[in-house]
């Protein structure tokens, strides 16, 4: 039986259409032999983060989020900005994994998407903090800026492109290394 290296990947935005998204369900599709790319798609359903409500019986959303993060070997990123900062309901995510030790020592990594001219900077340097805080391994060689036009997505939500599939399946591979 092969052992498969499990990458949970988490996108920041809940919007339909979102290029971040359609890029993680493209890491799904390419995933290279022997990992395993899952996407969480809960960010909708977790509740607002109350530091009173981090006690058993948790919210059923909010173990589940845990139970994904505990499980995983590795988890991947893929975050729009708001504001110069994090999207409130993907800093609520890490709000509710900064109070378990789901990730503590896990290898982490993002892409980033950002066709902005600051290529959301903000976001990621944010992202990077909270990282810090939860104790994660960032596997810079899987830190990857991707600028994504609409475009390049095609009508199945997918990225069809080789040269963008080349670069995922490259950060794909240094995060399953590491």
């Amino acid at each position: 039986m092969t052992t498969l290296f499990r990458i949970l990947a988490v996108s920041g935005s809940t919007r339909a259409g979102s290029a971040n998204s359609a890029m993680l369900a493209t890491a799904r599709a390419i995933a290279p032999e022997g990992a395993v790319v899952e996407v969480y798609d809960g960010l909708r359903s977790l509740p607002h983060f109350d530091p009173d409500d981090d006690r058993d019986p948790l919210p059923d959303a909010v173990a589940g989020l845990r139970g994904l993060l505990k499980e995983a070997d590795a988890v991947l990123f893929c975050t729009p900005e708001y504001a110069g900062a994090l999207p409130g309901s993907f800093k609520n995510l890490l709000d509710w994994a900064v109070g378990s030790d789901a990730m503590g020592g896990k290898p982490v990594a993002w892409i980033n998407v950002s066709s902005s001219i600051t290529g959301a900077a903000g976001a990621h340097a944010s992202l990077r903090t909270v990282l810090g805080y939860l104790g994660t391994r960032i596997v810079e060689d899987a830190c990857v800026h991707i600028p994504l036009p609409r475009d390049a997505i095609g009508a199945d939500g997918l990225i069809h492109d080789e040269s963008i599939r080349d670069q995922v399946r490259a950060a794909l591979t240094a995060l399953a290394t590491r």
